[in-house]
């Protein structure tokens, strides 16, 4: 049985319940050692069979869960398994091969950055809705889901993946409609030991990232909700607002 597990933002402790208890139970784990925090794997038992991902090809990676088709396996992705985890592709050979499997979720790197940060996305008269995305790079991206695109909602936006194009994404941000000073963040390694976290301006991101030596393992983001000064309360705690739990006031 494989076990795709979302390892969470970073921190040793922010992996889910069950995803610990998978880790505890492998015969074999395969961790995306780039992106992964390796005190995870202290969790693992002493006779657990650990591959770095990160020099292994999908070949290679297949072979083993192949090779462990009887056995406990956990594949231990970034994040959760869901977002830039390329999980389909190895699932969709798993189908092929008859090999029984399940997804644990885990907490994304967007989610500790506002946790690190102390923000809310969803801030009523500011922004209702979060953006994940990328710049493109070797993967490319649907014309329609361009920064641009994206950057004409106003929303709050998380980038992932595009630490080493900052100037690019700046301009970009720009040119689909935030304003040069719209209040943006960089938060490296979020969760962990050795987290950074500064806040900027769209215009002002690379500078940022260079005068800081950020080039990678960075989410970056921008909206209002980051600086969010004024906003409207949620109407489900106000007093005037029926629930079925609770009667007006």
């Amino acid at each position: 049985m494989v076990h795709f597990v979302g390892a969470g933002p970073g921190a040793k402790d922010l992996i889910t319940v069950r995803g610990k208890e998978l880790i505890e139970a492998a015969d074999v784990i395969i961790y995306a050692g780039s992106l992964v925090n390796p005190e995870l794997l202290e969790y693992a038992g002493a006779n657990c069979r650990v591959f770095n991902s990160a020099y292994m090809t999908l070949d290679e990676v297949i072979g083993e869960m192949k090779k462990a088709k009887d056995e406990t396996l956990v594949r231990l992705h970034t994040g959760d398994p869901s977002l830039y985890g390329a999980i389909k592709e190895q699932m969709d050979i798993l189908d092929e091969l008859g090999i029984e499997y399940d997804v644990t979720p885990g907490v994304s790197a967007a989610f500790g950055a506002a946790a690190s940060l102390g923000i809310e996305y969803t801030l009523p008269s500011v922004s209702q809705s979060l953006i994940i995305t990328r710049m493109e790079g070797k993967t490319k991206v649907p014309k329609k889901e361009s920064i641009e695109a994206f950057a004409s909602h106003g929303a709050s936006m998380a980038v992932y993946l595009s630490a080493g194009m900052l100037e690019e994404l700046s301009e970009r941000l720009i040119k689909g409609g935030y304003d040069k000073n719209e209040p943006a963040a960089i938060v490296y390694k979020a969760t962990w030991d050795d987290e950074k976290k500064y806040l900027c301006t769209v215009e002002t991101l690379a500078q940022t990232a260079e005068k800081h030596g950020i080039t990678k393992t960075a989410v970056i983001l921008v909206g209002k909700a980051l600086s969010a000064g004024e906003y409207e309360k949620s109407k489900l705690y106000s007093p005037d607002f029926e629930t079925e739990f609770r009667k007006k006031r």
